[in-house]
Formats: C-alpha cells, sequence, structure tokens
C-alpha cells in the first residue's frame, strides 16, 4: 500500500479536521491561549461581563439533599395542625402529579408538623423548634416560600435546579458562574464543591458529579470537589524525591508539549489540562494554608459548633466555604445528604436538623461579622418539598414519613443584595399548592444571576447549533426580594 495512503487510514476524525483546519486555526490558537492563561494573564472571565453593577461578588449555596421538609421547618399552618389524621381534601391534589410511591394521593391522611412553631425577631418569621439557630438569625433571612418545580424524583430535580435541566450534561450554577465571571484569585478554583451525610443515617443521598460539572462548556469551569479525609485534592503532595522546582519544571515542559498540540488541533481541552495542571501547582502552596484552622480563635468552632474541626462533616464545610469565600473562591456549593425521609420524620429529621441548623446559621453571623455578607449570597435549600400527608401508617408513629412535593416548597437566601427579615410567597392552608408570588426554580436561577450583574438571557453558550443558558428559555427576575 503506499506509505501515504496507510498514513491517512490512522488519521482519526478529530485529527483530520485538527489540520484541515490549520489555516484559520493559527488565529483561533491566540484566542485560545489568552483564554486559558498560555499567552499571558488570565482574564477574569467573558469579555463583557457583569452586564451592570453586581449586589453579589460570590455564591454560598448550602444544598440540602433529599429535600428537608418545608412543612416541618418553615411553612406554618394551623389549618394542616387541624386536619390531623384526616383525608386529603380531593379537590387539593386533583390533577397533581406526585412520586410513584405515593401514586393518587385521594384518601392519603394529612400529618401536622412533629414540632411546634413559634414567630422570631421583627420580621416574625415562622421557624419550626427544631431550627432554633436558623430562627436567631430570621431578620437577616428571606424566605422563599412560593418554590416550585417540575421534577418528582431527586436526580433530575437536583439537575433542574442547578443547571436548567432534569437530564445531565448542562452546566450547572458554579459552572455557568466560573466561565462568564472568572475568579477574583488565580491560587484557587473558581467553582469548589464539598460534600456531607449525618453519621449513621440511612436516607443519604448519592452525590452524583454531573451536580458541580460543566456540562459542554470547556470542563475547566467544573467544580473542584474537595475530599472528606486526607487531602482536599488528590496529589497536591509531591511525591517522595520531587521537590518543588522540579515539579514546576516537569510542569513546564508538558506544557510546551500540549501548547504544541493545541496549535495542531486547536481542542480547547488540551489548553484546559494545560490550566488546571499551573492550578493544582499553585493549589499546593494555597490549600495548606486554606486547610489550617489553627489560627482560627476559639469563639469561632463555639460558633458553628464542635464538628466544625472534623474534615467531612457540614459544620467543617461551612466554615472552610467562609475560608475560601474570603480568598476569592466565585461558587462554593455545600451539599449535605440525608434529608429523604420516607419514613424517618420522627427520628432522622432531628439528626438532619442538629447537624445542619447550628453551622448554617453561623456561616451568616460570620459573613456579617467581618463584612462579607453584603457581597456573598447565601442560599439554603433542596430540590424540592415533602407532602403535607403521611406515608406510612398513622398508627406508627416511629416510621411516620412525607415523599416528595414538588409543588411548593421553601428555600432561604440571605446578603448579595437579598432583603432581610421578609418572607416572599405564600402556599396553601394545606401547604400542598402556591397561592401567593410563585417562585419557579428557573425563576430563582434568573434572580440569582441577576444579583451577580448577569442578565440570564444573554449569558449563553452555542452547542450543537443552539444557544445555551441556565434558564433554558423561561425565567424572570424575582424583584421583589432584591434589597
Amino acid at each position: 500500500m503506499d506509505p501515504l495512503q496507510a498514513n491517512h487510514r490512522h488519521v482519526t476524525r478529530r485529527e483530520f479536521f485538527g489540520r484541515s483546519a490549520a489555516g484559520v486555526g493559527t488565529a483561533a490558537l491566540a484566542s485560545l491561549l489568552a483564554r486559558d492563561g498560555l499567552a499571558g494573564t488570565m482574564p477574569p472571565g467573558t469579555p463583557g461581563l457583569p452586564h451592570f453593577a453586581p449586589k453579589a461578588k460570590r455564591v454560598i449555596y448550602l444544598f440540602q439533599n433529599g429535600a428537608p421538609s418545608h412543612v416541618e421547618l418553615f411553612d406554618y399552618k394551623p389549618e394542616l395542625i387541624a386536619m390531623h389524621g384526616k383525608p386529603v381534601p380531593a379537590s387539593a391534589v386533583a390533577g397533581k402529579r406526585f412520586s410513584s410511591m405515593t401514586g393518587a394521593a385521594d384518601g392519603k391522611l394529612m400529618l401536622a408538623p412533629i414540632e411546634p412553631y413559634r414567630q422570631h425577631g421583627q420580621s416574625g418569621a415562622w421557624v419550626s423548634a427544631l431550627m432554633p439557630h436558623t430562627a436567631a438569625i430570621a431578620d437577616d433571612l428571606c424566605f422563599v416560600k412560593g418554590m416550585h418545580t417540575d421534577a418528582v424524583n431527586h436526580a433530575p430535580a437536583i439537575s433542574l435546579i442547578l443547571s436548567g435541566g432534569q437530564i445531565p450534561g448542562r452546566p450547572t450554577a458554579g459552572a455557568w458562574l466560573a466561565y462568564g465571571l472568572g475568579c477574583d484569585t488565580d491560587q484557587l478554583p473558581a467553582f469548589v464543591a464539598m460534600t456531607s451525610v449525618s453519621k449513621g443515617t440511612t436516607c443519604g443521598q448519592i452525590f452524583y458529579d454531573f451536580y458541580w460539572g460543566s456540562g459542554f462548556l470547556p470542563s475547566k469551569y467544573q467544580g473542584v470537589k474537595f475530599r472528606n479525609g486526607g487531602d482536599p485534592v488528590l496529589y497536591l503532595s509531591n511525591p517522595e524525591g520531587m521537590s518543588t522546582a522540579m515539579r514546576r519544571g516537569l510542569l513546564d515542559d508538558v506544557a510546551k508539549l500540549n501548547e504544541m498540540k493545541l496549535r495542531d488541533f486547536g481542542d480547547p481541552e488540551i489548553a484546559t489540562r494545560v490550566a488546571q495542571y499551573e492550578m493544582a501547582f499553585k493549589m499546593q502552596a494555597s490549600v495548606p494554608d486554606l486547610t489550617d484552622l489553627s489560627t482560627e480563635p476559639q469563639s469561632t468552632f463555639d460558633l458553628y459548633g464542635p464538628a466544625a474541626r472534623e474534615q467531612g462533616t457540614f459544620a467543617y464545610n461551612c466554615l472552610m466555604a467562609r475560608r475560601l469565600a474570603e480568598r476569592g473562591v466565585r461558587f462554593v456549593q455545600v451539599m449535605h445528604a440525608g434529608w429523604d425521609q420516607h419514613n424517618s420524620i420522627t427520628t432522622e429529621l432531628y439528626n438532619q436538623c442538629r447537624d445542619t441548623d447550628q453551622p448554617s446559621a453561623a456561616l451568616v453571623t460570620d459573613l456579617k461579622r467581618r463584612g462579607l455578607l453584603d457581597d456573598t449570597l447565601v442560599i439554603w435549600g433542596g430540590e424540592f418539598g415533602r407532602t403535607p400527608f403521611i406515608q406510612g401508617k398513622l398508627d406508627d408513629r416511629a416510621r411516620w414519613g412525607r415523599d416528595h412535593h414538588p409543588h411548593a416548597f421553601t428555600s432561604w437566601m440571605a446578603g448579595g443584595g437579598i432583603k432581610p427579615g421578609i418572607t416572599y410567597g405564600e402556599t396553601d392552608e394545606l401547604s400542598l399548592s402556591v397561592a401567593r408570588d410563585p417562585v419557579h426554580v428557573h425563576d430563582f436561577q434568573a434572580t440569582i444571576l441577576h444579583l451577580l450583574g448577569i442578565d440570564h438571557e444573554r449569558l449563553t453558550y452555542r452547542f450543537q447549533g443552539r444557544d445555551f443558558r441556565l434558564t433554558d428559555v423561561h425565567g424572570k427576575v424575582v424583584k421583589p426580594i432584591l434589597a
């Protein structure tokens, strides 16, 4: 066979198009190198952003996997208490979709909250006795009680609220912000994710990587997940016998090889690889300082609780979120699983509140004391709510539970341009449906972007012939909650 033909048979599709595009590739290369920091200083984000002056510079999202019960925690309804043990009105559930575990809701018995509610602060916000620390900062919070979603199961609902689509493959909010706004530091990633689960829980949720994924954006924008033990990120420590100078020289040589490949093919993932090597090298110096809690006074651990000293706990992750925010990280996603209480409202819900209530409130208080709350948006909430009717038998209190409920749930927000001490939205008298000021998850996303100076309709990325955005083709900014 002719050697030229033999060579052509082994050329991959990517190589073919890469070489065919050599004429325009050189012009594109300069843009790629500049964007990815290989030809100078990496720009802060996408040109033209933010679109207008932001109220918030960064986001800390305290995401509660498994769906906290709005009925139990924040949505006080006297009529629901009066209806305890009675069948749900057929008219209230007609036409509503529930999970396959509930099926048809007709005839299900109403279940009152397991702990009493009380009003708190000058705002008079209703908060359950299960959340005393959150209740103490009620005047710093905006409770959004008209939340609703389209998804009825966990993974699709989490994907929807974090990425705008129920099917995995779209960029999550943190990736969009890393792409659009960049980072205020080059020593740490723009987007960091941390996870935790209450000890001994039997209702944990799986943490899928796509919860902090970059989807079709270049992978340099995906969240960097910090581990729950040992080094937060693998391979930060040099191998035995490898000095910092040797590592620097090795990375320089690898970068040159990658740049050669990038010139040939123009694949942005090659530029991503170089940028990630550089970030890993910088994190060798920045992460030990980040995780050194010896500089924190005892008052910090009194505020967050003793678990803040234990790596992998929600309290530790909340403290780490504050330290990341101080250092310029754009988006910190703190995910805590265990809220899926189909048969453990009277047992494991107490554990979840014990492990998350104090650290969540402490984070808001800590940021406020340090002057960081004004430009840090803190969000607390899950993917949907829980049914006001029981899942299980009324005479078996030890196994009381509530099923998935997409039709109404509560999230709270603080700082970063949010009006404090208010409650926005309202459910009906049984906490089944939104009765006033509904907020769809796409509206929620649009509002988050707005607070960071972004018009959600203009932050787009072309993929497969379509301009995609976080809010899909929906969403409107919830202006009444803006300060």
